[in-house]
């Protein structure tokens, strides 16, 4: 394929990795009984999830009884995860564009930047520091962001009007999170709007099941080889090996397995 920033140098590789199919995985999972419905509950996890990866102190079952349950906690506790959840509800019904990309980065930031940052693309240098206090990698620069964005989003088109097979899919959702997460083009929630569009590729090629993949658990749970494998391909957006990312592209197709 034609692309401008993806690459697939190394699907040969992560096909032989993966070995069985992601969706064989999925169908294998035990659907459990809940008394919520099951595409609601999922979102939570997701919400909840990708909200702790950025250090939120939110945990699932608080969150489980305030929104099924309606059990009443102090509105800064539920606030930022709600607003994920809201973003999580709109790619269900919403093509995955950069656009839209940007709305659904202005619900999930309602209560992370002011509303004059919402949705925008930054125009500043931006660095992304570790627990450590230390530099964990450089985004690209301000300079380039818009171009960066802009051959993504040519490759993510490119494959959407391409029938890829499951191995695949999976391949270009995590490689997707990936770019853009190193483009890294808003003030904040950049890593929440990455894990969403995995999803949201995934649910536009394999449908609603794509809501039930644990990803944003299973980064939290891997949360040192989550950031370990994005540090792999290199610190400065100029010098990014991404010959070096099969283990990142992994983590998704192989987190399954803990599912089954």
């Amino acid at each position: 394929m034609d692309f401008k920033i993806l690459t697939d140098k190394l699907l040969d590789d992560y096909t032989k990795a993966v070995n069985d199919s992601p969706l064989d995985k999925i169908d294998r999972i035990k659907k459990i009984e809940m008394p919520v419905d099951y595409f609601q509950f999922y979102k939570s996890v997701s919400s909840v999830y990708s909200s702790k990866i950025e250090g939120e102190d939110i945990d699932f079952d608080s969150y489980f009884k305030h929104k099924f349950l309606k059990v009443k906690f102090k509105p800064d506790y539920t606030r930022k995860a709600d607003d994920l959840y809201s973003a999580y509800d709109f790619i269900d019904n919403n093509s995955l564009t950069r656009a839209n990309v940007q709305k659904a980065h202005s619900m999930l930031s309602k209560n992370l930047l002011p509303k004059s940052q919402q949705g925008l693309i930054r125009n500043n240098p931006m660095f992304v520091i570790n627990s450590d206090d230390k530099i964990e990698y450089v985004a690209s620069n301000p300079e380039i962001v818009e171009s960066e964005l802009d051959k993504l989003f040519h490759d993510i088109n490119l494959l959407q009007r391409t029938d890829l097979n499951p191995l695949e899919i999976f391949y270009f959702a995590s490689l997707i999170h990936l770019v853009f997460v190193k483009i890294h083009p808003f003030q904040d929630g950049n890593g929440r709007t990455a894990r969403l569009i995995e999803k949201w590729f995934l649910i536009e090629k394999i449908g609603e099941k794509a809501t039930s993949v644990q990803l944003e658990k299973n980064y939290y749970k891997r949360l040192k080889d989550y950031y370990s494998n994005i540090r792999k391909i290199g610190l400065e957006y100029e010098d990014l090996d991404y010959s070096k990312c099969l283990d990142f592209l992994l983590m998704t197709a192989n987190g399954i397995d803990d599912q089954e």
